[in-house]
């Protein structure tokens, strides 16, 4: 299951870490491809926990300042963090399999 980061808890959940890389999925519960995401997201976080990979979940409305920072234009937005720096965007619904694939590959 991925948490729910909020403006205190990002910086040390994703900013801060360093052994490896992070999975934010900036999303709104109105948003129907977001909705279609939660469940992959949260199947993830779960397939992924003690690997040294996170999976984390930005709710865009209660969380604005966070999605200005990082350029969110549009939802949902996954990106993938390494030594607290943005690696890789993707926008839309994804396949679990492919962003298991980049995880691995910015591990």
């Amino acid at each position: 299951m991925a948490t729910e980061l909020n403006n205190e808890t990002f910086q040390k959940e994703v900013l801060d870490y360093k052994e490896g890389p992070v999975l934010v999925d900036f999303h709104a519960p109105w948003c129907g491809p977001c909705q279609m995401m939660g469940p992959i997201i949260d199947e993830l976080g779960s397939e992924v926990e003690g690997s040294g990979i996170k999976v984390f979940k930005v709710d865009v409305d209660a969380q604005q300042e966070l999605a200005q920072k990082f350029g969110v234009m549009s939802i949902p937005t996954l990106i993938i963090f390494k030594d607290g720096k943005p690696k890789e965007t993707m926008m839309g619904v994804q396949q679990k399999e492919n962003l298991k694939s980049m995880l691995e590959a910015n591990k």
